[in-house]
This record gives C-alpha cells, structure tokens and sequence, in this order.
C-alpha cells in the first residue's frame, strides 16, 4: 500500500463523481423512455404479456390512494411469502450448509428489512441462510423494493409536472418497467463484469481447507442488485469487506458506482419529465453538494487518525478496521456513498471509524439519505425538502410559495413535513426507549450512544449498516427495527403520493414578478441550508454527546 495523496485522491475522487454524472445523464434519457410508453420488440411483448396475465394495462392509470393501495398489498404479500420461506428454509432444498429455521422474531425482522429496502442483518449470511432463501427470497426482494421505490418515484414526478388530473399512474406498471427494463438489464451486466473480476458464483457446497471452512454460494446476482438497488446487506457476515464480494480496488470503485448510478439519474429523469433539466440540475447539485462535503470530511478525518494510538498503521494512517486493498479513499468514497444512498453495504468497520470520521455516514443517514438517497426514495425525500424550502421562502418575502407553476399550500406542506421529520422523530423516540432499558446499551459512553442512535438511524431510514459494537438480536431490537423500518419506509412513500396526487390536481399558475425561481444558484443553496438546518436542530444534541464528545475526549487525551 502507497501513502496517500490528498491531492491525488481528491482528483480521483473527482473523476469518479465527473463519470457518474456523465452515466446518470445517459441512464435518465432511457429511464424517460422507458416510462414514456415502454419498449417495443421482444421485450415489449414480454411486458405485455405481463399486463394480460395480472390483468391492468399502462391506459388503466390510478389516483394517488389507489396507487398507495396497491403498493401496500404487493409489499404484504411479498413480507408473507419471505417470513415464510425464512421459517420453513431448514426444510426446503439448495440448502447445502443445513441452515435452520429462522426463529418467528428474527424472521419478522428479516423480512420487513429485505421488504423495505433496508437489508438490516441480525444474522451472518452464509451460516444461517440457504441459497434458496438467499436467491427466492433476499434477492427478489431485492429487485422488488427497489423497483417499489422507482414507482414511487415516478408517480411523484407525474404527480408535479401534470395538470388538473386526479391521475399519477398505474403501480402494477412501473414496477413491470422498473424491474424488466432497468434493474434486470443492469444487474446482469454488473453480476457479469463483477464475476469477472473474482466474485464468486456458485451452488457449491462450502470448502473444508485444513481446519478452516470456506463458504460458497450464488454471491454475484446478489450484489449487483443489492448495489444497483441501493438495498445493501451481503451474502457474508462481513458484507462488501469480504473478498468474494469484493476482491479488488477495482470492483471497488465499481460497486461505489454501481451505489449511485441510478440515485444519481433521478432527478435528471424528473427534469426531462417536467420540460426543464434545469429542474433536474438544480436537484443534482444540491445532491452533490452535501455529497462532496460528506467525503471531503470523512478523508479528511480519517487521514489525521487516532493520536492516542501509539502504532497509527501503515504510513500514519490508522488502517484498523479497513480493507489495506482498498486503502483511504476506497474506504471514503464507499462509506460515503453507501450512507448518503440507502444502501448499507459496507466495505470497511464502520464502527471503527475515527469520532468525526463515524460521525459523517451517521449525519448523512439522519439527514434522509437525500444525497443522492435510495432508488427512488432519495429522489422523493428530497422533493419534501425542496417544498420545505419553497414554502419558507415563500414566507419570507410574503408569496404564496409556488413549485412548477403551482401553488404549495397547507395539505403539500403537511405531506412534506411527514416526509422529512417521520424518520427522526423515530430515530429519537426508540433511542429515548432503548437508553432506558437495562442492557440495551453495547459499549458505556459517548460510543455506545453513537451505537444505539446509528442503529435507529439505520433501521428508520432504510440504510442497514451498523456499528458493529451492538447487539441487536434481542426482541427488543427485533421488534422496535421492524417497526423502525416499515414506518420509516411506507410513512414518507405514502405522503408523497397524496402530496403527488394533491399537486396533480392544481392547474399551473402564470409566473410573475414574485415568483422563486426554484432552478438558481440561489435555491440549490437556501434548499442546502434548509436540510442541513432540519438535520442540525433535530439531532445537534445527540450528535453532541455521541461523536462530538467522544472526539473531544480523544483530542483530550482521555
């Protein structure tokens, strides 16, 4: 390993995001396609095929409250069959490793976090879980939630951009769409390009070498969606750490790519759709604002180390609980985009982080995994934000807020507000409860705060990672994340479609001379504030005496 570069890796770091901007451009022109009346050929006829067996088709469009109806049901049928595949998987075949019963807790927390996109693992993968599961069920799941949080995604953007309608799509639609013409297509590609690279593929029994056992399995399907998906988990314990998950430097950068491609596409996608990408650039920027700011910090935190570490690691930089292959700004780059997405997977100890090192993914999942957010509900958090924003300016100079053309009123407000404030307030609730209960603490002190707050920070806004010094098999945390992670997930994702259907409803009104222009320089940096202020006065304190304190402690030398 070569000392790094601060200079060097800060070019590096550039070019990366310069080509996921330049990929998420080009992907946003397809994704509009697609979503503007699918794809003709053999696909095509796939896709129709579909519609006829499950009997809707694209013409059949629904309001806001149908389309919500019919989120739910499809998500509670895919928790039922999961939970069940999880309790009946020590009888079912392409179980090699004899992998037993899920007990009926940690199979309801299982499957609500596969469900919900969060991928939350109270489990080591390659012990307690068979392939069947692995493949039937956490990756399906994978595709599924992903998909669901697209079609959210999309129905907002109709929601925003169309006139005098009570109509923003048809679910059963844009979850054919989003799973046959842009999550298959892509995690192919990627599960190819990363088994090419040495991540295994395989229903092989484990391998006995001497008197260690080495664990086989179907690993590449599954990490490309969970990457592509934002969804995160790993089939092994040690998650994207784990070389046949992730071998090399190389697959490496692709899987942080692979974390932000389609995020990153979004809020291009919503611009095409509305007529003016400046729309969708202004959305961008204010993504990679916070992004780049995240990363900066956390390299920068990392490079000065642990002082009251008397053996800082290769070259000063303390490299316990990272991968050496993926050196500083590997581990950087991943920490940063898996958090600031809701993806969870995680290439380095996160837990092992410096105080202010760990401080930043953990600030980045409180702050709503906005930048740039999980598949589709990065995009639609972040419209709840860019309301807040204009509805505040709006206020300031004495106009009613407007956004696209239409007035921003008190029911858009309100769905906002739950969107933004839904996932803290649960983060502080059961973190009150669990500080209160005997035992629920992993480490005394301002760490074993940081611990509990990052778990329910995790768990209520869909991430998954976790510092790994907490215990989280008991009920308490099985129960308490389950609900942290379906509230957390369908609680915003139902109050931007009724704000999507609100706004659908509204005719546009005339710009005039008190008009917020919300595609300026101006707007991306008041609707920075905006987040970064919720984000500051909701958990300044806790931030304080976890991650602030524990930093100072060791400055301190204590």
């Amino acid at each position: 390993m070569t000392p790094p570069n601060p200079l060097l890796d800060a070019a590096a770091a550039a070019l990366v995001l310069l080509l996921v901007t330049g990929a998420a451009l080009l992907a946003s022109g397809y994704i509009h396609r697609v979503f503007s009346g699918g794809v003709s050929g053999l696909p095509g006829r796939v896709e129709q095929a579909i519609y006829r067996f499950i009997g809707t088709s694209p013409d059949e469009e629904t309001g806001w409250r149908g389309y919500t109806r019919d989120l739910l049901a499809f998500n509670g049928i895919g928790f039922i069959v999961l939970f069940a595949l999880l309790l009946l998987q020590g009888s079912l075949p392409l179980n090699p490793g004899g992998a037993g019963a899920f007990g009926p807790l940690a199979a309801v927390n299982a499957a609500t976090s596969f469900v919900t996109n969060t991928n939350w693992q109270v489990y080591s993968g390659e012990v307690s879980v068979s392939y069947l599961s692995q493949m039937a069920g956490f990756t399906v799941q994978n595709f599924l939630s992903a998909a669901t949080g697209i079609s959210v995604a999309l129905a907002v953007m109709r929601g925003l951009t169309r006139r005098s309608t009570d109509r923003i799509g048809n679910f059963w639609v844009d979850m054919t769409r989003s799973v046959l013409y842009i999550l298959l297509p892509l995690a192919l590609a990627a599960a190819l390009l990363l088994a090419s690279q040495g991540v295994i593929q395989n229903l092989d029994a484990s391998v006995t070498a001497g008197s260690q056992t080495i664990a086989m399995g179907p690993v590449a399907s599954q990490v490309a969606i969970k990457l592509l998906g934002t969804n995160g988990g790993g089939f092994f314990a040690a998650n994207s750490a784990h070389p046949y998950e992730n071998p090399t430097p190389i697959t490496n950068l692709i899987e942080a790519f692979l974390i932000l491609l389609i995020p990153a596409a979004l809020p291009f996608v919503f611009g095409r759709m509305s007529g003016a990408m400046r729309q969708g650039w202004a959305i961008y920027a204010v993504m990679l604002a916070i992004y780049a700011a995240a990363l900066g910090g956390l390299y920068t935190a990392e490079l000065a180390g642990n002082p009251l570490v008397d053996e800082l690691g290769v070259f000063g930089i303390s490299m316990e609980g990272k991968e050496v292959r993926f050196g500083l700004l590997g581990t950087a780059l991943f920490a940063t985009s898996t958090t600031a997405t809701s993806c969870g997977a995680v290439d380095a100890m996160h837990d092992s982080l410096t105080p202010l090192g760990g401080m930043v993914p953990m600030l980045l999942i409180l702050l709503g995994e906005v930048v740039f957010g999980g598949v589709g509900s990065g995009f639609y958090t972040i419209v709840g934000f860019v309301v807040v924003a204009v509805f505040i300016a709006g206020l300031m100079i004495g106009r009613t807020p407007e956004f696209l053309g239409k007035k921003v009123e008190a029911v858009e407000m309100r769905m906002a507000v739950v969107t933004v404030l839904i996932p803290g307030v649960l983060v502080l609730l059961l973190s009150g409860i669990a500080l209160a209960l005997p035992g629920a603490m992993g480490n005394p002190g301002p760490h074993g705060l940081s611990e509990v707050v990052y778990a329910f920070a995790s768990m209520s806004n869909n991430n998954g990672s976790a510092f790994g010094g907490l215990d989280a098999t008991g009920p308490f945390y099985l129960i308490a994340g389950a609900l942290a992670m379906a509230i957390g997930r369908f609680a915003p994702a139902i109050a931007m479609l009724a704000l999507a259907g609100s706004m659908a409803e509204k005719r546009a009104v005339p710009p005039g001379p008190g008009t917020l222009p919300t595609a300026s320089p101006a707007f991306v940096a008041w609707t920075v504030l905006i987040i970064l202020l919720v984000g500051g006065l909701t958990f300044f304190p806790l931030l304080a005496m976890g991650p602030v304190a524990e930093y100072l402690m060791m400055a301190g030398g204590v």
